[in-house]
């Protein structure tokens, strides 16, 4: 009997493929794709994009939440458990960013995959060290090397992003329009 829910065990027994993608989600100790999910419950994507909108659906207003970002996903804890998860896990409080360093991040972030020189032709300034400062905080990652002269390294945002933002994700990044129009309101004020 299949519980109204979706997610209590069926006949004899068999869990619902919601169920059975949130148990391997559960375990796996890093984001999952849609496709190794589909492999490893032997259905196909399409299955599997169905269960993880019930996932969604199901953990919506609760301590949990599936987080998306380029095919993968993640079961991770909801934004506004942070403070009692971190409480209970003993960890200090989330990182805080320098306005350069948001800056940059936004910049990765609405761009990417982006390179050292272009995040710096958009800022105007060298972005060494608020990019490190990203790096060591997980919040960016170097997920390739671009083909021009030197190869510069690409980078990307990571899962710890969207968690860091209490994304699900970047689907959920404010449109950049929004922040061009909030610009000018600001430069037209006395």
């Amino acid at each position: 009997m299949v519980h109204s829910n979706g997610f209590v065990k069926t006949e004899g027994n068999h869990l619902t493929l919601p169920a059975r993608v949130e148990s391997v989600l559960f375990v796996a100790e890093e984001p999952v794709s849609t496709h190794r999910l589909s492999e490893a419950l032997e259905v196909t994507q399409g299955q599997i994009e169905q269960a993880l909108e019930a996932l969604t659906e199901h953990y919506r207003g609760r301590g949990l939440q599936l987080q998306r970002m380029d095919g993968h996903v993640q079961l991770t804890t909801a934004p506004e458990a942070a403070p009692y998860v971190e409480r209970f896990l003993g960890l200090e409080a989330r990182v805080h960013l320098s306005q350069a360093a948001l800056e940059a991040l936004a910049i990765v972030a609405y761009r990417q995959p982006i390179t050292r020189p272009e995040i710096e032709a958009v800022r105007g300034v060298g972005s060494d060290s608020v990019l490190r400062t990203l790096l060591s905080a997980g919040l960016i990652d170097r997920v390739g090397r671009a083909d021009a002269v030197g190869r510069p390294f690409l980078y990307g945002t990571t899962p710890e992003f969207l968690q860091h933002f209490g994304l699900q994700s970047l689907d959920e990044l404010p449109p950049l329009e929004q922040f061009e129009e909030d610009a000018k309101m600001v430069r037209k004020s006395p």
